[in-house]
């Protein structure tokens, strides 16, 4: 088995591989929803319409699948993927994502991180790929939402 060392930005490639766990609940509700919406100009009916959405298949109103995208920053800081030493993360992109499944209102959804690559960039900076894994709380069988995320973290 590999020793691991401390979680510094300087032996991030020690811990490519590495599975960061599972957040606690977050709540998706009408009202955040709502809120996404309204921020994002993304006032679809299946988003907000909750009358017309319970006559639809789903038989209620889903989260925006860039809704469950948003949340993988604040799942990366709850599960520690950006380590202490690191005195700047900048957003650096997104590679493949996929919605795989509807979030319903009124789920919780949990998201898994592992740590996919670092790759150093010369005077302490490192890109770091996270592989986030959403699914609808008690239903890990089954993902929502894939997506590798970029961060370029400055020491």
């Amino acid at each position: 088995m590999t020793q691991r060392h401390e979680y510094r930005i300087d032996s991030l490639l020690d811990h490519v591989g590495r599975d960061f766990g599972v957040t606690r609940g977050m709540l998706v509700d009408q009202p955040l929803i709502d809120q996404f919406a309204e921020c994002s100009r993304d006032d679809q009916w299946i988003h907000v319409d909750v009358d017309r959405a319970r006559k639809a298949p789903l038989g209620t109103t889903i989260a925006h699948g860039l809704l469950t995208l948003c949340l993988t920053t604040a799942a990366q800081y709850e599960l520690g993927v950006f380590p202490s030493d690191a005195t700047q993360v900048l957003n650096y992109g997104l590679d493949k994502v996929r919605f795989l499944a509807p979030v319903p209102s009124g789920s919780s959804i949990v998201i898994r991180v592992e740590l996919a690559s670092a790759e150093p960039k010369g005077s302490g900076r490192t890109l770091i790929a996270c592989r986030n894994t959403a699914y609808c709380e008690g239903r890990l069988d089954r993902p929502v939402m894939v997506a590798e995320s970029l961060y370029l973290l400055m020491a």
